[in-house]
């Protein structure tokens, strides 16, 4: 008997996270605990102002904290609340992206195309797909999670998993695995920019480039695809669903339904219009003069890179067009607008989300907690005295733990990377070693922090396939693998410090 029960019974785990998931589930609604936080910022903006407390930039400027419950800080509050909204910035980037997949969506093309290439595909090899992929997306920034977070749960519908754990899948891939790709992305011009600014301090002609980690992030999105993949399939995907359980009786249904004669078609009209919009897109990139390219000429400030939301956008739109017309699900040219207008129409929760997370973030912003927070973690550990193992480690500690405050990879890599890139070269630690190190920090808690936009996304569509979904949901599905990535992670960083293998084309570790 007793056997039995212990079989049945939950391992310690299972149940920790159940209790996670019931706690957090119990909170208000994720709109109301930003309320609550921004009343909560109030009080403690009130309290460090009053003591006097100021937060010291690395440039030695100072920063007071500013009271947020004082006159000047309503008068903030609520005078900047449209522009708090308006300015966020997933908001233009969610609307004018899924524009485009909204018309590829409901003129039919998404599901034709997955039962023409997913139908033959065991489903057991989607998640390595979609991680990998979420690796890749990172060039297209913010677009990124906007296209491949619903994208991935349509998907994972259609082949009969869970569309919640496409979801996570993706919202993993790309948040938690933020700064590992294995491509060239903007993040790469970013850090190599903030970086050289502040190894500068010390020497004057240090120069780190682009591709100074491109050897680390190329391997590590690698290994936290198959970390992904083992955490999820292996475990949380049965987790998943026996507690929160979706319908995908009938959309497996439809994935086996072989296309008609007109799909196929369509299908076909819609790859050579495809091919001729990026070939267009390639040859308008060609001459250094080109609109598209940046104000020197370049490519990673390009137009099109900084502007990839509206060319996936009409990537989509496009491709929804040509096969709409062609199965004549599009007749005049007013079904068009209908289409994504009609595909809108999922998002509304998520702007409603956006609204508060917005008014929070620049309330944050505004009183400089978040700057106070990044310089004392800093200067703590540029005061202690121990071996470099340790101050790694303190850093991998600080940097993840001001990442629930600060979401932005650049905006903190601004304030902290001042400190720790001129301290760490004082230690005869390389530029590169340091901004590798800020890479797994900064990404693997991402996935945990409702401040962070993508985590208040990923909870809206969510909700669309079950509406009891809620923040200890999604937190109790992230926590498992913010900790195998964040330890798979450093690891394999370890290794490669041990090893002494180079970051980058003339960039060593050591």
């Amino acid at each position: 008997m007793s056997e039995t029960r212990s079989l049945s019974r939950p391992g310690f785990g299972i149940r920790t996270l159940n209790v996670i998931e019931n706690v957090g589930n119990r909170l208000p609604h994720p709109v109301w605990l930003f309320v609550i936080l921004s009343i909560i910022l109030a009080l403690a903006s009130a309290l460090l102002n009053l003591a006097g407390v100021v937060a010291v930039k690395p440039d030695g400027d100072e920063a007071p904290i500013n009271n947020l419950a004082s006159m000047e800080g309503i008068r903030f509050a609520f005078s900047s609340v449209i522009d708090n909204f308006m300015t966020f910035p997933p908001l233009g980037v969610a609307l004018v992206a899924l524009l485009g997949l909204a018309v590829a969506d409901r003129s039919g093309l998404i599901t034709a195309f997955m039962r023409q290439s997913l139908a033959r595909v065991s489903p057991r090899f989607l998640t390595p797909v979609v991680a990998f992929t979420g690796s890749l997306a990172h060039v297209a920034g913010d677009a990124g999670y906007i296209i491949l977070i619903p994208l991935a749960g349509i998907i994972y519908r259609s082949m009969g998993r869970s569309p919640i754990t496409g979801a996570l899948v993706a919202l993993v891939s790309l948040s938690g695995g933020a700064s590992a790709s294995p491509i060239l992305i903007p993040n790469d011009a970013i850090f190599s920019g903030l970086t050289t600014a502040a190894a500068q301090t010390v020497d004057p002609d240090y120069v780190m480039t682009p591709v100074g980690n491109i050897y680390f992030t190329v391997v590590s999105s690698l290994f936290l695809t198959l970390v992904i993949t083992v955490v999820v399939d292996g475990f949380l995907s049965k987790r998943i669903e026996a507690r929160l359980p979706v319908n995908t009786t009938a959309n497996e249904e439809v994935r086996h339904e072989p296309l008609s004669t007109i799909e196929i078609k369509a299908l076909r009209n819609v790859g050579i219009a495809l091919v001729a919009y990026v070939v267009a897109i390639v040859l308008a990139m060609v001459p250094t003069g080109s609109p598209l390219r940046g104000e020197d000429g370049g490519i990673i400030d390009s137009v099109l890179i900084k502007s990839v939301a509206v060319f996936l956008a009409l990537f989509f739109a496009i491709a929804g067009t040509v096969y709409g017309i062609t199965t004549k699900k599009i007749r005049t040219s007013s079904d068009i607008p209908d289409l994504a207008a009609d595909g809108l129409k999922d998002i509304t929760p998520i702007l409603v989300l956006f609204f508060a997370v917005s008014q929070f973030l620049a309330y944050f912003n505004w009183t400089n907690i978040g700057t106070l927070i990044a310089t004392r973690g800093a200067h703590f550990l540029e005061g202690i005295d121990a071996p470099v193992p340790v101050i790694f480690g303190g850093m991998l500690l600080i940097v993840s733990v001001m990442n629930f405050f600060i979401t932005s990879g650049s905006a903190q890599w601004s304030l902290v990377g001042p400190v720790f890139v001129p301290m760490f070269m004082l230690l005869d630690i390389s530029p590169e070693t340091t901004t590798a190190l800020y890479r797994i920090a900064d990404s693997c808690t991402n996935i945990l922090t409702p401040m962070s936009p993508y985590f208040a996304l990923t909870i809206g569509i969510m909700r669309g396939y079950r509406k009891d979904i809620g923040i200890g949901s999604l937190f109790s599905l992230t926590l498992p693998l913010s900790i195998a990535l964040f330890v798979v992670w450093t690891a394999v960083f370890a290794l490669w410090y041990l090893i002494g293998l180079p970051l980058g084309p003339g960039a060593p570790v050591r």
